[in-house]
């Protein structure tokens, strides 16, 4: 499977940010790569903006799933934290991730989209793009 089969279906984004210990600390996200850069969005006062804001370096892990071949894609690099745009990219993403005819799915898009200023947007320019099959 190449990375552009790979990353041309939707898929859940491991992100693995440190712990103040050192710990790595990994959690589901969802994602969007246009080739240069990538975005997730995230609550901003959620445990992941935290350890970004104390260490933005972090890696964004994509995989395969069971059945199909091998291959995953991980990020690396340092995220920017965006005040603005959060809630926009997770407008769009939604449609990707959930069937939004789903009322409970459309309510709860629905209703981060009356708090905006309680998300942010993630950006990161990959300094290193690594692959596996």
């Amino acid at each position: 499977m190449t990375r552009d089969q790979l990353l041309g279906t939707t898929r859940i984004g491991i992100l693995i940010t440190q712990r103040s210990s050192g710990l790595p600390m990994g959690v589901p996200v969802w994602f969007d790569w246009d080739g240069e850069l990538l975005r997730c969005f995230a609550a901003k006062r959620s445990k992941k903006i935290g350890r970004l804001r104390r260490d933005p370096f972090a890696s964004l892990l994509i995989t395969n799933t069971v059945g199909e071949t091998e291959g995953w894609v991980a990020f690396d690099g340092q995220f920017e934290i965006h005040s603005q745009g959060g809630i926009e990219l997770a407008d769009t993403l939604a449609p990707r991730y959930w069937d939004l005819n789903d009322p409970a799915k459309r309510a709860e898009l629905d209703g981060w989209k009356q708090a905006p200023e309680a998300f942010v947007l993630l950006t990161m320019r990959p300094e290193r793009i690594r692959e596996g099959r």
